[in-house]
């Protein structure tokens, strides 16, 4: 499910929960709604708003570690490109094939996870993008190099290590597939959400300034789980992982 419909959820069901409240507010027994029955909600309901506190920052705090965790490993992969290049601009003239196929590869992969156009979902299927495949022949190309003599056998086995970690590399994408954020996790948040504000209602003043009020308050509450959502897919949606680091590394190969 998309962080828009998510986000759109919350907002019907936290604003509805404000309907809701006023219609029970018009329909129930006054003695339900005197001082000291107002008192016994707040305090049920200031235990639930201490619960979602605590849901929705742990929510927060998983989504955020997993958007850094993936934005560290695609500037890792791009310094970890520009010194493998390096290491084979040292080798000597023989790997000036390999450098291109290198650069092609990370072309590849960029208009793969970040295709051009805005319509244009993510692809993060590793087997269709051909990328580790790529991989694969680039170290096979480096096993086949004939070193003339001690300094170039250290930069081919440098270089075949840094192709297997350009290979682990890609899964830094299969990670990023799967969700940090549990959905029990949103369930039990968007009810905990709707009783609180349906708590809001049932008390309020009944006038378009508190209906105003509620409504600015629905929406913000749902913008914050919409954020929280979009952090957690990093290769998709509006707060996408720049792909600015890999960009200057394929500009700078081969030179």
């Amino acid at each position: 499910m998309s962080s828009t419909i998510v986000g759109i959820i919350v907002f019907a069901c936290t604003f509805g929960g404000v309907l809701l409240g006023m219609w029970l507010q018009k329909t129930l027994p006054g003695h339900h709604l005197d001082a000291e029955s107002k008192d016994a909600v707040k305090v049920g309901i200031g235990l639930i708003a201490t619960m979602t506190a605590l849901v929705l920052g742990l929510v927060t705090a998983s989504a955020k570690s997993s958007y850094d965790d993936v934005n560290s490993g695609v500037k890792k992969t791009a310094v970890d490109i520009l010194v493998f290049d390096r290491v084979l601009a040292r080798y000597g003239s023989e790997t000036g094939e390999i450098r291109k196929g290198l650069q092609r590869m990370l072309l590849a992969r960029i208009d793969t996870i970040w295709p051009q156009g805005s319509s244009k979902p993510a692809n993060l299927d590793l087997t269709a993008s051909g990328a580790g495949t790529e991989a694969e022949r680039l170290a096979g190309a480096i096993r086949a190099l004939k070193p003339r003599d001690g300094s170039q056998r250290a930069l081919q086995s440098r270089a075949l290590d840094m192709t297997e970690a350009l290979l682990q590399a890609r899964w830094l994408v299969v990670a990023a597939i799967q969700s940090s954020v549990p959905v029990p996790f949103l369930v039990i948040l968007v009810f905990w959400l709707t009783i609180i504000f349906a708590s809001f209602g049932v008390f309020a003043p009944r006038n378009a300034t508190v209906l105003t009020v509620f409504f600015v308050c629905a929406l913000s509450v749902s913008l914050a789980v919409f954020l929280v959502l979009e952090m957690d897919a990093p290769f998709d949606g509006l707060l996408k992982v720049s792909a600015d680091p890999l960009r200057y590394a394929y500009t700078h190969l081969n030179q």
